[in-house]
């Protein structure tokens, strides 16, 4: 057991030499290989369709927990299938943008296909026990949500992202699918006010998606992969992200003045010098060479990585405002 390995796995996308790999205990190495570090949106959207399970007084700990733990498990199967299908399509041969997001277990030769498959069918096959206890427990529009997630799990890597729905897949399944299916698997309510919500923390993630794959456009267009930017054009999709993220804001004045949500949701309005710095990346098309003051360590990544630290400071936010709301406007 490292649980020094462990910590940076969830925290950051460590890179690792073949020995390091051979040294790592089971849990390391899983941890590793579902990049887990990204698990912290799906972990955001439970949350939040927890919190506000609670704050409408319908909150089930328990079913919570399982919810939780069944959508972290399926977005960590996700992971797996997308680096077995690319590898096997040749999409991430020497891909060089893939490796500044977390090791490739396939195409660094850390795991073989057959070690690979079998860490595929453990992680979905505990998903799946989960997602089936909740149908059980709950019954309703369970059945159908799990259904839903099962298809984005797998078909996601292709061919949705293949014929530009793979960024229109990321809104529905981190807004509606997980916020609103949490909030109901919890709460056994199903809340439009609740799924309306749910889009402000989703175009966070869907915008990081449409920077990564703007940021490596011209690799995917070369291997015929047709994400939404390839099908747009980089300056339509920099515009498309300066829309999704203005939008965050409007939708949130919105839900104040509907009068569902109360003060509290206003606290990520403070994020807005963030967003105007934001839209000023967005606004150019990225530099030919890595500026003085850029990490190396994400380059060549750009669009992603600035849309990625506004996401993190607005789903904060809005988890704070969420608990706040809780706490002093309980209904």
């Amino acid at each position: 057991m490292n649980l020094k390995i462990w910590g940076q796995a969830v925290t950051t996308m460590p890179a690792v030499s073949a020995a390091q790999w051979a040294a790592l205990d089971i849990v390391g190495r899983w941890l590793i290989a579902t990049r887990a570090s990204v698990l912290l949106m799906t972990f955001s959207s439970a949350a939040i369709g927890g919190l506000l399970a609670w704050r409408d007084q319908h909150f089930d700990i328990a079913l919570w927990l399982l919810t939780t733990i069944g959508l972290l498990l399926a977005h960590a199967t996700n992971n797996l299938l997308n680096d077995l299908i690319d590898s096997a399509r040749g999409i991430d041969k020497g891909n060089y943008y893939r490796n500044q997001y977390g090791v490739h277990v396939l195409e660094d030769g850390l795991l073989s296909r057959n070690q690979l498959l079998r860490y595929i069918a453990f992680t979905g096959g505990l998903a799946l026990l989960c997602g089936g206890i909740l149908v059980m427990q709950r019954g309703g529009i369970t059945l159908g949500l799990l259904a839903a997630g099962m298809f984005f799990a797998v078909f996601y890597t292709w061919p949705l992202k293949y014929i530009g729905l793979g960024e229109p897949a990321v809104l529905l399944v981190w807004g509606p699918l997980m916020i609103g299916g949490s909030y109901f698997v919890v709460s056994g309510i199903w809340s439009w006010h609740v799924a309306l919500l749910s889009l402000l923390f989703a175009l966070g993630p869907t915008s990081v998606l449409f920077g990564k794959h703007i940021d490596k456009l011209d690799l995917d267009r070369a291997k015929r992969v047709h994400s939404l930017p390839v099908i747009l054009g980089e300056r339509n999709a920099r515009l498309g992200v300066i829309v999704m993220l203005v939008a965050q804001y409007l939708i949130t004045g919105l839900i104040i003045a509907n009068g569902y949500f109360g003060w509290p949701l206003a606290l990520v309005f403070i994020n807005l010098v963030s967003l105007k710095r934001l839209v000023g990346v967005f606004k150019k098309s990225k530099p030919q060479t890595r500026p003085e003051r850029f990490p190396t360590q994400i380059w060549p990544l750009w669009f992603s990585a600035h849309a990625f630290d506004h996401t993190r400071k607005f789903s904060g936010l809005l988890l704070l405002a969420l608990l706040l709301e809780c706490v002093l406007l309980p209904k």
